[in-house]
C-alpha cells in the first residue's frame, strides 16, 4: 500500500433546491391560492474519521468532492427533498485545513470522530411563502441558495505515542522491529526507510503502546532537505521521543545537536518534548578505544535526559530502557487526569 499522509481537494455542498410558483386547481374551490413549495436543502460536506484507514491515498486522484443538490419545491405546498450530505472518511489522526488562509478547521483524532465542513446552502422559498393581504396571487418565487465550497488540505499526522527519532542509518528500523511485530524494509544504506513505520509494543500489564519509527532525518530537515521535513508532523502527537544516536559515529554529540537542532527548527513544540536518548550498535563498538559510559554521561549533561547504552540487534539494554518509556508514560497519563479533574 502507498503511503499518502498529504492532499489537497476541494468540496462542495449541494446547491439549495428552487422554490416553485404554483396555485391551486381545484374543483369547488374558486380562489385556491398560491400553492408553491420550497426547494429542499443541499446536502453538506462531512467528514468522518475511519480507524481501518491508513493513508490518504483514496484523495491521490479524485481532488473534486460535491454533495447532492436539494429538489425543487412542488404544487400543494410541498418542500422539496433535501439534498443528500456527503459522508466522507478519513483516516483518524486527519487535520483538516483550510488551503487558502492555511487555518485548521478541524482534527479528526478519534474514530467515528465527524466534521461538517461544508454546509448545504439553504431551499429558496416558494411562492405559497409570499401570500398576504396586500398580495392575494403573489407570482414570484426564490432560488435555492448555492452550498459551500471550499479548497482544504489535508494531512495526515500518525497517532503514536513514542515517536523514534534519530539520522538515517542509526537503527530505528531494527529497533522497531526488535520490539514490536513491525517488519519494515532494513538495509546498511541512508533512507531505507521512506514511509513512517508503525509497531506495537506491549507494555508489562498486557495494554498496546504505539511506536512510531520516522524517516531520517538530516541537518536542513525542517527547511525542506531529505525525507525529514516531509515527517517531522507525525511526532507533533507523540508523548515521547525516542532519540536514537548511532554509538559507532566519528561524532556522536555532532549528531546529537543535528536533530536537536532540527526539532527547534520545526518547532510547534517539539523540542519541549519529553525525550529519551540511547546510543545504538554498542555490540559493534571498540570499547578499548571508545569509552561509552563517558559518552553517555556527556550526552546526559547535555540533554537533562536519561541516555541508555542500547544493541537493537541484540537487545542489550532494552528492558531498562522500556521501563523508563512506560514511568514517563504513566506520569504524563497522571498529569492529564488531574487537568482533567480540575
Amino acid at each position: 500500500m502507498q503511503f499518502i499522509d498529504q492532499a489537497e481537494i476541494e468540496v462542495e455542498a449541494g446547491k439549495g433546491g428552487d422554490g416553485i410558483v404554483a396555485f391551486r386547481r381545484e374543483k369547488y374551490v374558486p380562489a385556491g391560492g398560491p400553492s408553491g413549495g420550497n426547494g429542499g436543502r443541499g446536502g453538506s460536506v462531512i467528514f468522518v474519521a475511519d480507524e481501518n484507514l491508513q493513508t490518504l491515498l483514496d484523495f491521490r486522484y479524485n481532488h473534486l468532492f460535491k454533495a447532492e443538490n436539494g429538489g425543487r419545491g412542488g404544487p400543494n405546498n410541498r418542500t422539496g427533498a433535501n439534498g443528500k450530505d456527503l459522508i466522507i472518511e478519513v483516516p483518524c489522526g486527519t487535520a483538516v485545513y483550510d488551503a487558502e488562509t492555511d487555518a485548521l478547521l478541524g482534527d479528526l483524532i478519534k474514530a467515528g470522530e465527524r466534521l461538517r465542513i461544508a454546509e448545504g446552502g439553504k431551499g429558496g422559498l416558494g411562492n405559497q411563502h409570499f401570500l398576504s393581504n396586500r398580495n392575494r396571487a403573489p407570482e414570484y418565487a426564490l432560488p435555492g441558495l448555492p452550498g459551500e465550497r471550499k479548497l482544504l488540505r489535508l494531512e495526515l499526522k500518525l497517532l503514536a505515542e513514542v515517536g523514534i527519532i534519530g539520522l538515517p542509518n542509526a537503527g530505528k528500523s531494527t529497533l522497531i522491529s526488535s520490539l514490536s511485530a513491525a517488519r519494515p524494509k532494513i538495509a546498511d544504506y541512508p533512507f531505507t526507510t521512506l514511509i513512517p513505520n508503525l509497531g506495537v509494543v506491549r507494555k508489562p500489564t498486557g495494554d498496546g503502546t504505539v511506536f512510531a519509527d520516522i524517516p531520517g532525518l538530516i541537518e536542513g530537515a525542517a527547511q525542506g532537505a531529505g525525507l525529514g521535513h516531509d515527517f517531522l508532523r507525525h511526532i507533533e502527537r507523540t508523548r515521547v521521543l525516542l532519540h536514537l544516536i548511532d554509538a559507532t559515529s566519528d561524532d556522536v554529540i555532532r549528531d546529537y545537536n543535528t536533530i536537536q537542532q532540527e526539532l527547534q527548527a520545526y518547532g510547534r513544540g517539539l523540542s519541549e518534548r519529553s525525550q529519551i536518548l540511547a546510543l545504538n550498535k554498542i555490540d559493534a563498538v571498540d570499547t578499548e578505544t571508545v569509552d561509552l559510559e563517558a559518552l553517555a554521561t556527556q550526552l546526559n549533561h547535555l540533554s537533562y535526559a536519561p541516555v541508555f547504552l542500547i544493541s537493537a540487534v541484540t537487545r542489550t539494554g532494552i528492558d531498562p530502557m522500556l521501563q523508563e518509556i512506560w514511568r514517563i508514560l504513566d506520569e504524563i497519563n497522571a498529569v492529564e487526569e488531574v487537568e482533567v479533574l480540575g
